[in-house]
């Protein structure tokens, strides 16, 4: 890992976030870079009284940033990016141009950040980005080293594809990844597939020298079952695809991740099926 992007607007909740994401860099030796989207009509929300120049009065504020963060970094550095267009898209085009490893991004900032990721809005960030991106929900201050990360197994073919990414930042800091092997019905087929999907997980975590515990749930509710159990070791983040389990279900209730996204008090590292260039064997 080399490269962070932060979303940011200023506001408490994404330097929530630009502070989890330089834990990160910390440890990684990685580079930050902080972007801000310019949005006219999110302007109210970052300034008290717009100014006159609002590029030159956004730099200040980077800068200040920038003063404060950079020597919490031993080896790499922070920089800045101003963008004007619509942020989800903008934010997924910065960590392209970017070449950047990794987005973290703060889940109830002001400046527009709440139109896209509350709801039903929330999907369509996520599900837009090839890179893996880290949510943070306002008002979360839990320990930002890793120590402790949950990582659900379905029947999807995609649940796997996770655990590359999920095993490089549990090495960095030394944490123990929590397989939960979701048993979500009877059908004997796919309870098998489950398990065939988890021990591949765990000869991968082996593999790499990344300490993990199985832990078998049988329960359809993935979203709640997978938050309560993260909240109950206290654990530091959850590792999702885009896509798990489809079920009829998500039709009524929203996508899987969505749901996580909006309700998980514990960060959210968000996969896209399509961005894994590493596969478990079959």
């Amino acid at each position: 890992m080399e490269k962070i992007i932060v979303a940011t607007d200023f506001s408490d909740c994404s330097i929530n976030a630009l502070e989890h994401a330089l834990t990160l860099a910390d440890k990684a030796d990685a580079d930050l870079r902080l972007v801000w989207v310019n949005k006219p009509e999110s302007l109210k929300d970052t300034f008290e009284t717009v100014p006159e120049n609002v590029e030159e009065a956004v730099t200040k504020k980077f800068q200040e940033l920038k003063d404060k963060y950079q020597p919490g970094l031993e080896k790499g550095k922070v920089d800045f990016e101003i963008r004007k267009g619509k942020i989800y898209r903008e934010i997924v085009h910065a960590a392209q141009e970017f070449n950047a490893d990794l987005i973290v991004i703060g889940t109830h900032g002001s400046s527009g950040f709440e139109e896209f990721w509350l709801g039903s809005n929330a999907f369509k960030v996520v599900n837009a980005s090839k890179t893996p991106i880290i949510t943070i929900r306002g008002g979360v201050d839990i320990d930002r080293d890793l120590n402790k990360i949950v990582m659900p197994i379905d029947s999807t073919l995609e649940t796997r594809q996770k655990v590359p990414v999920t095993a490089e930042l549990a090495a960095l800091f030394d944490a123990e990844i929590h397989i939960l092997a979701f048993y979500t019905t009877n059908v004997e087929a796919i309870q098998l597939r489950v398990d065939q999907y988890s021990k591949q997980a765990i000869e991968f975590l082996e593999d790499e020298g990344v300490k993990y515990k199985l832990i078998r749930i049988d329960d359809d509710r993935i979203t709640n079952k997978t938050i309560e159990y993260a909240k109950s070791v206290d654990a530091n983040l959850i590792s999702i695809m885009t896509e798990q389990e489809r079920r009829t279900l998500n039709l009524w209730m929203g996508t899987f991740a969505a749901r996580m996204v909006n309700h998980s008090p514990i960060p959210v590292l968000s996969i896209n099926p399509d961005i894994s260039d590493i596969q478990l064997s079959r």
